[in-house]
């Protein structure tokens, strides 16, 4: 392995199985990231992260890179990705340990990366050791398993490596330092970079290699490669007990390989305090013998040169007087600190926070997806509401199909007889053959392929004045002629005068003798549950006076809804006069149409498709064709 740096301030990464918070962490360190040349900030060019790989998605992720918003592209596969961003030579795994191995040998194959971290635990040794041996043999490198991953500090960083953008700046990553530091595990790794820069000028580059049992870099592979880094000038090490990893960076050391002051530390010498084998935090942290307890590997580094404390608490000073030796000898000039810019702060954390406030775009008083139902601090519902009622109690109570649409439309528990009067008219007006025009282009559609949507829609499109929205205009001109005191006489005539046929009266079929059933039924539930039914029986009188006119000018069923509906609101008692004007007015009324009839639609598309039926085309016999 050995060469040098890994990471610069123009590295890019592939990032696999989308996460977006260590993205995001990622692309706020580079808005952070400083050369340190003049002493301003200036920060990355470029995102670290030139793009995602989603197995089976494609398109765009939204992230901030600073200030500004920017897309970053989605492949579904590594190799498509690579192609698409040929300079971006590390591929960061967050995989799970199942498929960790498989698609980061995948990364490997590929002539564009270099670096492969692999952030899964338990990846398995078997297919870790396959991982290690394809890298050795075509010069790349892998960090982890188990690892956080790594930093450059002031140019790049993987992942979630060094925690928040506060303890970043509290150790100062954002601009190189002159210190290598290298260890097993990244819990560890934070703690040093915050005590290396307390007593140094800070970190210039920081390795986990993870606590595994087979790191894909050993802690000598980085120590070799710091040695080769002219802007590190000392490095730093923590090892822990188990395996035998840092015994290769005694032979390294013995060897006079590494040039530059080694601090070192094996942690795990409390494990001699119990009576049988200690299995730590990692895999790889046991002691399997004396050779791989925390007390050998911190003699052997010893007597090959490295300083090494006699406790992990004096390791922070050992750190501190090897840094002043240097400072001394006129090998390092301490870093001239200046204050980092201020990340700016995503609206949902500030407001959650109390510093700002922003205005909603969206406003719902009929329900709550949240699973709560807050007044100020207080829960009152911990599971979705239609207009504050748990969905859980419509269940209990075994309302039904009315109840619920009380609550959605008209934002409270109407009396029973009213739910059932909303019930019936759904099921009344479901649906009325498929040769009125809404089911025929409903049909038509469904027969030229179409899926379930479009034919629904095609269906429902064709509700207008003409066809299945006279309801709410029966209701409004009932209402208003009643209110004003017309006799039928006055209002049809009136109407007549006007140009304007009167709503809800007339029918191609039924007449005066043949009375349509589904009338009589809405009359007959009416007369019998609600408290009163004036305004139906208005529309009755004005029926007597239109069939005098004509045998097929009968109240319809969109008469007898709109009428009945009307006598619903006010004879509830539960509703202002301004509240039914405004009902009548916004058009809730069709919508009981539009509700019921996209039973019958649903039903005629299923119908066609269970039919098979062929295109539709109409006869020609049927067209009258004129110039």
């Amino acid at each position: 392995m050995a060469t040098g740096q890994l990471f610069s301030r123009t590295t890019q990464a592939l990032f696999y199985n989308y996460k977006q918070l260590p993205i995001q962490r990622m692309l706020d360190f580079d808005f952070l990231c400083d050369e340190n040349s003049n002493f301003v900030f200036v920060g990355r060019e470029t995102p670290s992260v030139a793009g995602i790989i989603n197995p089976g998605a494609e398109g765009f992720q939204k992230l901030f890179f600073g200030q500004e918003e920017i897309a970053i592209p989605v492949h579904s596969t590594i190799e498509a990705a690579c192609a698409a961003h040929p300079t971006a030579d590390v591929f960061i795994n967050f995989a799970s340990f199942r498929s960790a191995a498989a698609s980061s040998l995948a990364a490997l194959k590929q002539p564009t990366i270099r670096v492969v971290a692999i952030i899964a635990e338990g990846v398995p040794e078997a297919d870790t050791k396959q991982l290690i041996a394809f890298a050795r043999s075509n010069n790349k490198v892998v960090i982890g398993p188990a690892t956080v991953g790594g930093i450059q500090a002031g140019a790049f960083k993987i992942g979630d490596t060094a925690g928040t953008i506060d303890n970043i700046i509290q150790c100062k990553l954002y601009r190189p330092g002159s210190v290598g530091f290298v260890s097993k595990s990244g819990g560890m790794s934070n703690e040093l970079y915050n005590s290396i820069a307390r007593v140094t000028d800070g970190i210039y580059e920081g390795i986990a290699i993870g606590g595994d049992v087979f790191p894909g870099s050993t802690l000598s592979d980085h120590i070799l490669r710091f040695n080769n880094i002219p802007q590190v000038k000392m490095m730093v090490v923590l090892g822990e007990l188990g395996g035998r990893d840092e015994y290769s960076l005694v032979e390294a050391l013995k060897q006079g390989k590494v040039t530059k002051p080694v601090v070192a530390w094996v942690s795990g010498t409390c494990a001699r305090l119990f009576k049988s084998e200690v299995q730590f935090g990692h895999a790889g942290a046991k002691s399997g013998g004396e050779l791989e307890s925390a007390q050998a590997k911190n003699q052997a580094l010893r007597d090959a040169g490295a300083i090494v404390p006699t406790s992990y608490e004096a390791l922070e000073a050992a750190i501190k007087e090897t840094f002043d030796k240097l400072v001394e000898g006129g090998k390092i000039t301490p870093v001239k600190e200046i204050t980092p810019p201020q990340i700016p702060e995503d609206l949902n954390s500030a407001i959650k926070a109390g510093k700002v406030r922003a205005p909603t775009h969206i406003i719902s008083t009929i329900s709550d997806d949240r699973g709560m139902l807050g007044t100020f601090d207080a829960l009152i519902c911990e599971e979705p509401c239609y207009a504050g009622v748990p969905m859980s109690s419509i269940v209990e109570k075994g309302l039904g199909v009315g109840d619920v649409i009380s609550l959605l439309w008209f934002k409270r528990s109407l009396p029973r007889y009213c739910t059932q009067f909303i019930e019936i008219c759904i099921m009344l007006c479901a649906d009325h053959g498929p040769c009125v025009s809404g089911a025929h282009n409903t049909i038509v559609t469904a027969r030229a392929g179409k899926d379930l949507v479009s034919s629904l829609v095609s269906g429902l499109l064709t509700i207008g004045p003409r066809f299945g929205g006279a309801i709410d205009d029966a209701a409004r001109y009932f209402k208003d002629a009643y209110e004003r005191g017309l006799t039928p006489y006055e209002f049809v005539e009136g109407m007549k005068k006007k140009g304007i046929r009167v709503p809800g009266i007339g029918h191609r079929i039924k007449r005066g003798d043949n009375r349509d059933k589904r009338v009589e039924l809405l009359q007959h539930f009416a007369r019998t549950h609600f408290p009163s039914v004036k305004y139906m029986e208005y529309a009755v009188q004005v029926e007597t006076y239109t069939l005098s006119k004509a045998n097929n000018l009968v109240l319809n069923v969109d008469g007898a809804i709109g009428s009945l509906f009307l006598d619903l609101l006010a004879g509830s008692g539960m509703f202002t006069k301004q509240e039914i004007d405004e009902i009548v007015g916004i058009g809730y009324l069709n919508g009981l149409f539009v509700l019921a009839r996209s039973i019958g639609l649903i039903g005629h598309t299923f119908d066609q498709k269970r039919l098979k039926q062929p295109l539709y085309r109409h006869p020609w016999e049927d067209v009258l064709y004129t110039k």
